[in-house]
């Protein structure tokens, strides 16, 4: 009996222990990004990374879903292919920035300052740009039957 039980406990468990894994994973990921301001393909789902200079970044490819970075600085990252589904980007400084077919649905850029920032491909629904300036930027309100967003590539 008491077998059984240990067994049934250890079960029960081994998710915590793959949970505390990835965790560590996170962890890890987050380390790099800001020990080499590269991070490519990371596992960054819910980070807080508010306030951070991330200047330059390379986050091609990251999950950064639900993350926090709330008056960030993000000038010149790269953040290709990136998923940052549900992210936190308000009060962000945004500027020449690679969003290219990254996925932005229902991302918080209220009061960000968005200029010249790379758009193309990216999925943008459900946005919040509530008081954001945005300039040279495929972002807006609305849209014209088939504009072009233009790409840097």
């Amino acid at each position: 009996m008491k077998l059984k039980l240990f067994a049934a406990v250890a079960l029960a468990a081994t998710p915590l222990i793959f949970a505390s894994s990835v965790k560590a994973g996170n962890s890890q990921d987050l380390q790099r990004l800001i020990s080499t301001g590269e991070c490519q393909r990371c596992n960054l789902v819910g980070v807080d990374l508010s306030g951070a200079h991330l200047i330059g970044a390379d986050l091609r490819g990251a999950n950064l879903s639900q993350a926090n970075l709330a008056g960030a600085n993000l000038e010149g990252a790269d953040f290709t292919n990136a998923n940052l589904k549900g992210a936190n980007l308000a009060s962000t400084f945004v500027t020449n920035v690679n969003f290219k077919k990254a996925n932005l649905n229902g991302v918080n850029f209220s009061r960000a300052q968005i200029i010249d920032s790379n758009v193309y491909g990216a999925s943008m629904d459900n946005l919040n740009i509530t008081d954001a300036e945005i300039f040279n930027t495929g972002i807006g309100v609305g849209g014209e039957e088939g504009a072009q967003m233009p790409d840097w590539d």
